[in-house]
């Protein structure tokens, strides 16, 4: 069993029976997307003694949670499960998700620094030219980019707000789209 000296996130009850079968670590459940103001501030207060890592269904309710929770927290770490190793019975979770792909999800677990700034240094223009939003095949190239630098699922808006909030320059995305065939 692996030990985690810290809180994982979680969308549900049967997240934590999942996850508590092959990882020792304390469980939060937000009890779907109702997260309250009392989860919010559980989280703080656990955030000030250990690490806290969101780990939500690779769904829009998913990261709709996920959003709120980083929006009202900040530097959390996030893991994400791939969506396409994370469907059983025509459901899609953390919970129908393999054993190994959660570890790899933690292990892979990445934290956003949320400033506001305008140094951002990648923009709209950026994307665009790099064929990432409003050509035939940016919904690939985001989803390569996502995958590559550990992001989750994203549309250009949000994968444009992760990129610039992990400071990943438009040199770096560029030469990790050379790998697409």
């Amino acid at each position: 069993m692996n030990k985690f000296k810290t809180l994982i996130v979680v969308e549900g009850k049967t997240d934590i029976d999942f996850l508590s079968s092959f990882i020792d670590a304390d469980f939060y459940s937000v009890n779907g997307s109702a997260v309250s103001q009392k989860d919010i501030s559980f989280i703080k207060e656990y955030k000030k003694k250990g690490e806290v890592i969101v780990l939500t269904d690779p769904d829009y309710p998913g990261t709709k949670i996920r959003n709120f929770i980083n929006e009202n927290i900040p530097d959390l770490k996030n893991a994400y499960v791939k969506k396409e190793l994370s469907i059983k019975r025509n459901k899609v979770g953390v919970a129908e998700s393999t054993i190994d792909e959660v570890k790899r999800a933690i292990n892979s677990a990445i934290s956003f620094k949320i400033e506001k700034s305008t140094n951002n240094t990648l923009k709209t223009e950026d994307l665009s030219e790099l064929g990432l939003v409003g050509k035939e095949n940016s919904k690939e190239l985001r989803n390569f980019v996502s995958e590559k630098f550990n992001l989750g699922y994203n549309n250009g808006k949000s994968l444009l707000k992760k990129l610039n909030m992990l400071g990943i320059e438009k040199n770096e995305i560029k030469e990790a789209l050379k790998d697409v065939k």
